[in-house]
């Protein structure tokens, strides 16, 4: 394989271009919650659903380390660290034991238990019967939070959901406690057959991605319909009961109960140990200042200066550690306008659910034999999913999006380059990943449009989603930078009158300095610059998050970020190499004190 680097003269890893051509795979979901946005296009090659092959043999299978230890793939930053996170210990035959039982056989019933696959959060064994009948066990690893929430929440949710009718998989038992005999929690639920979507989703037509999209938003439309008594998580109300010694807000089923909120961000890291408030959220404005408030308390009780985690951004810090107290303060700013920019509209305050990570590889679908049709057949992994306004969960899918697109946005039909055929491989694989990624947009949208219109209405309200912006920049667990959530506050206070209303005379409640706005204006001219190349950095080595890469890519990519620092590191002179050395973007660090 020929490589092709190009850099800029400039040394520092924002300002070198880089240009390889390198497949790309859709990475594992990570277990650090998400501080920036995505952007990075991952879709220039077909996706890579991490799914070991199905197995059988009449043994239980794996050895104990396979069952235990992450396989699916690499880290090229701290891998020894991400595999010791995912490493969970359990007892296997009681585990099988436990799980027959949740369907009313014996553990001599079991042909085969073998890793079926391992996402962000849990690991997933497939159980064969003798008489073939299949079940899934569901085992998180050992740092998934929150503890006891995570699991009884999303059951209650998956069996809420499919009592409505949703196809969803039917849950046979759970354990939100490791105090079991299997020594660790589990979900027992059914195995859906069927083919995952991000095995097919960029070889369709653009008519069956206009059907998957259509039953994908009359499902989000059922569920967005449905109202809550409060915002926060799921939960049976027993099991809330047994944990808190409340019993939540309950639902007219009061099996059912909203209890707090089971999102990551509220949890992460030493924010478990935070005596914060997490719902149920009686009002829009208690869950808008919730995620807040319980930032301010971590940061006040376990802060303290640091270099931003990304370290490609620390350049344009001067490689100075930033101040807690400067995130405080804007976290601070946020409280004073949140509750000023809640929708006037009653009817965008009721609290609703909807799936927390719809993505091509949490939808299963199937072809009809009748019309050769693809249908839904089932939506997985609702670990996570929260209640909240909908004004606050609209948005459309991160992996059917594609922002920043001129054709995209003005919701143009896409067609393909009529000089397709004159150009080479990369180009046309490029050209055709953003004609998909256009299709997908635009299908999303009309059919948003015409099944669940007032979704549509939020996402095409600029107000609105800058209103979820500004949620998820306060919510977001700090690492070392306030710079994203203080370019939406000074954003906020530009177009105040639009926010609040032309009609309204209400003052905004935060004022910049015209210095502060100037440097601050300035810093994000840079990171925007050093962004942008680190995305296309990334990409072309191939990297997901947190520098995930396929077993079969790992030492390619090894090889390829070698090269690049070596390049990057020619071009710089003498007396700045060491400093950029020591901050390498693909070396190991220390990570404890962002936790």
């Amino acid at each position: 394989m020929t490589l092709h680097i190009y850099a800029c003269t400039k040394y520092s890893i924002g300002r070198a271009r880089l240009f390889l051509n390198l497949p790309l795979c859709r990475p594992l979901s990570s277990l650090r919650p998400a501080s920036r946005s995505s952007s990075i296009s991952l879709n220039l090659t077909r996706t890579c659903w991490q799914q070991l092959p199905h197995r059988g043999f009449s043994s239980m299978s794996d050895t104990p380390n396979d069952l235990f230890n992450y396989s699916s793939g690499r880290w090229l930053v701290n891998n020894d660290l991400r595999v010791a996170e995912r490493r969970r210990e359990f007892d296997v035959e009681e585990l099988c034991r436990l799980a027959a039982q949740s369907v009313g056989r014996s553990s001599r019933d079991i042909q085969a238990f073998v890793k079926l696959a391992e996402g962000g959060f849990n690991r997933t064994f497939l159980i064969t019967m003798h008489d073939g009948f299949e079940m899934v066990a569901r085992v998180p690893y050992t740092v998934t939070v929150p503890k006891f929430y995570a699991i009884a929440s999303e059951v209650a949710t998956m069996r809420f959901l499919c009592s409505l009718g949703l196809p969803i998989p039917e849950v046979y038992d759970y354990s939100p406690s490791s105090d079991n005999a299997a020594k660790t929690e589990y979900i027992f639920m059914e195995f859906i057959r069927g083919t995952n979507f991000s095995d097919v989703w960029l070889d369709l037509e653009e008519a069956e991605i206009n059907s998957v999209l259509r039953q994908l938003v009359q499902l989000e439309s059922r569920m967005m319909s449905i109202h809550f008594p409060a915002g926060g998580s799921l939960y049976y109300t027993e099991d809330l009961e047994k944990m808190t010694g409340r019993k939540g807000i309950l639902l007219n089923d009061e099996r059912f109960c909203v209890g707090v909120d089971a999102r990551v961000r509220m949890w992460y890291g030493r924010r478990s140990q935070l005596d914060v408030d997490r719902g149920p959220y009686e009002s829009a404005e208690a869950a808008l200042e919730a995620v807040a408030r319980k930032e301010i308390a971590y940061l006040r009780q376990f802060g303290q200066p640091l270099l931003p985690l990304q370290r490609e951004r620390r350049e344009y810090y001067e490689y100075k550690e930033q101040l807690p107290s400067e995130h405080i303060k804007n976290l601070e700013r946020y409280l004073l306008m949140a509750p000023l920019l809640i929708p006037k509209d009653p009817a965008l305050h009721h609290f609703c659910i909807r799936h927390p990570d719809l993505q091509p590889s949490n939808i299963i679908v199937s072809r009809s034999p009748e019309s050769n049709q693809l249908k839904v057949v089932c939506l997985l992994d609702w670990q996570h999913a929260s209640i909240l306004p909908p004004f606050l969960l609209a948005g459309i899918p991160d992996r059917f999006q594609n922002y920043n697109d001129p054709i995209s946005e003005a919701l143009i039909p896409p067609s393909l380059p009529v000089n397709l055929n004159k150009l080479n491989e990369s180009e046309q694989n490029r050209e055709r990943a953003l004609y998909h990624s256009r299709l997908f947009h635009l299908h999303y949208v009309k059919n948003t449009k015409e099944y669940n219109r007032r979704h549509l209405d939020l996402i095409i309200d600029p107000i609105s989603m800058f209103l979820c912006r500004l949620f998820d920049g306060a919510g977001a667990p700090w690492e070392g930078e306030t710079h994203t959530l203080k370019t939406a506050l000074i954003e906020a206070t530009e177009v105040w009158a639009r926010l609040v209303g032309q009609g309204e005379a209400v003052p905004c409640p935060v004022v910049f300095d015209p210095e502060d706005l100037r440097q601050t204006k300035e810093l994000s001219e840079k990171l925007q610059a050093v962004d942008e190349a680190f995305e296309e950095c990334q990409a072309m080595i191939g990297l997901g998050p947190e520098t995930w890469v396929t077993n079969e890519h790992f030492e390619t990519a090894v090889a390829l970020g070698e090269l690049v620092k070596q390049k990057v590191l020619a071009r710089i002179p003498e007396e700045d190499r060491a400093r950029t050395e020591a901050h390498w973007f693909l070396d190991d660090m220390d990570e404890k004190d962002y936790f």
